[in-house]
């Protein structure tokens, strides 16, 4: 195991991180919320020993979870948790989830996924650049969400 901060203590951080600005969670917009999310990204945590334990995902696109259809937004970092013998045993994922009022350009832009995983021999910030690279990104940066959810869930 690597050593670094609980993940146990994930949520809690990065909701930390969103609050680093002393501003309100209905105030930021989408950049503001990727931003603290690359702060919590650069963070290490103690995770097993194994490829890719440690990784960040960046996805979106319109579905309909718990009611209407909405883009969605989501910044992830999951964790792969190993049994005493060092065999997977499950993952932990901590979710911001950041959900948008309907709006057809958001819809327009499909769905999309990228992962990046430390100790991959990748680069976080190259990885960043690249996304917020993409037209996507022009059309999403400076929006406001109309909610924004932190939550962990074992998968």
């Amino acid at each position: 195991m690597t050593r670094g901060l609980s993940t146990g203590d994930a949520a809690g951080l990065i909701e930390g991180e969103l609050g680093s600005e002393g501003r309100a969670p209905s105030d930021l917009v989408t950049e503001d919320v990727w931003l603290a999310f690359l702060r919590f990204g650069r963070r290490r945590f103690a995770v097993a020993d194994v490829p890719d334990a440690d990784g960040l995902l960046f996805q979106y696109g319109t579905y309909a979870f718990d009611g209407p259809s909405t883009f969605t937004l989501d910044f992830t970092r999951q964790f792969e948790i190993c049994d005493g013998d060092g065999d997977h045993d499950h993952y932990v994922q901590v979710h911001c989830e950041l959900g948008y009022g309907p709006v057809p350009a958001l819809e327009a832009l499909g769905s999309f996924d990228s992962w990046f995983f430390h100790d991959a021999e990748n680069d976080l910030d190259e990885w960043a650049r690249g996304l917020t690279e993409r037209a996507a990104w022009r059309t999403i940066r400076g929006l406001r969400p109309a909610g924004i959810r932190v939550y962990q869930e074992q998968v």
